[in-house]
């Protein structure tokens, strides 16, 4: 029998826990759209801006439903899992960056790091 894993304790979280949690999501849906931005605004016919737009979010909603998430299937364990955090924050900045908006995509990937820290020394183990 599969075991059923959980998401995050919101009532143990707290406040602070809760408003990183909130954050954390946000970042989350942030990151999506950078990877739909990129792909849209990539140097190429709008067939295949469409095609790249879908691909880099469906691989992002891949990797994080598999092994990041908190009911992921095969889920890394820190610090495996915060190093692949980082890096698809990373690579979404840069590919924003690429076509445009680097401000933009190192400010949500700073965000973004800094709350995955944040979660884990309020809340390790989310």
């Amino acid at each position: 029998m599969a075991q059923e894993r959980s998401g995050p304790d919101l009532k143990a979280a707290g406040l602070w826990g809760g408003a990183l949690l909130t954050l954390r999501f946000l970042t989350e849906l942030a990151t999506v759209a950078m990877l739909a931005t990129a792909g849209a605004l990539a140097h190429a016919a709008v067939a295949w801006r469409v095609v790249l737009a879908i691909l880099g979010v469906i691989l992002f909603a891949v990797i994080w439903g598999r092994a990041i998430g908190p009911r992921a299937a095969h889920r890394l364990s820190d610090p495996m899992r915060l190093v692949v955090e980082i890096l698809i924050f990373v690579v979404s900045a840069v590919a924003l960056g690429l076509f445009g908006y680097p401000v933009v995509g190192i400010v949500v990937a700073v965000i973004s790091i800094a709350t995955a820290a944040a979660l884990r020394a309020v809340m390790p183990g989310s």
